[in-house]
């Protein structure tokens, strides 16, 4: 990872509003270097939220209650709870709203594509063991999980109510079982 990823990816860590002016002049560059180098403050946030999301799937699957729907179930329900437990990124759903839905719900999205394509790989394991039948095709449903697992991350923001993750482990065993 470059300096300029790892130094962007410290401040939203830490709460701090990734400012690509204020950014440049900490690494002692132009913005026109860091535009080169990172692309846009859209794409560099969206791997920065890539980067942290990615490590707590990495961890989260192992640590899962069961296999099959429980094991999937408990797995969307557990990626929602890190999110709604992360100060980081609850700060910047509340600094910038829009933003965050933008970066992190479109199908345009690093995130939402690289999520589905990594639940995706989870489900055809669980589908090919044996230990999940899946009421669509495996690229239909691990889309609809990312969409259940969004709903209940951004509640708050959608609806004003609390986030709340036994809400999508509840609908995702209504769906898988």
């Amino acid at each position: 990872m470059s300096q300029e990823f790892e130094r962007a990816r410290e401040w939203f860590r830490s709460g701090r509003r990734v400012d690509m002016g204020e950014l440049a002049a900490d690494l002692a560059i132009s913005r026109a270097t860091l535009h080169r180098r990172v692309g846009s403050r859209d794409r560099l946030l969206g791997e920065i939220l890539w980067s942290l999301s990615s490590a707590s799937i990495t961890r989260l699957w192992p640590s899962c209650v069961g296999r099959g729907a429980a094991g999937v179930a408990d797995f969307v329900s557990g990626y929602v709870r890190y999110a709604n437990d992360s100060p980081p990124f609850r700060d910047f759903l509340r600094r910038e709203p829009e933003r965050a839905l933008r970066l992190l719900t479109t199908r345009a999205s690093v995130c939402q594509q690289r999520t589905t394509a990594k639940l995706a790989e989870l489900l055809s394991e669980e589908v090919a063991a044996g230990r999940l039948v899946p009421p669509l095709p495996v690229p239909d449903l691990a889309y609809l999980l990312v969409r259940i697992g969004e709903s209940f991350v951004y509640t708050d923001v959608i609806t004003g109510d609390a986030p709340d993750a036994a809400k999508a482990h509840a609908a995702v065993t209504a769906l898988l079982t």
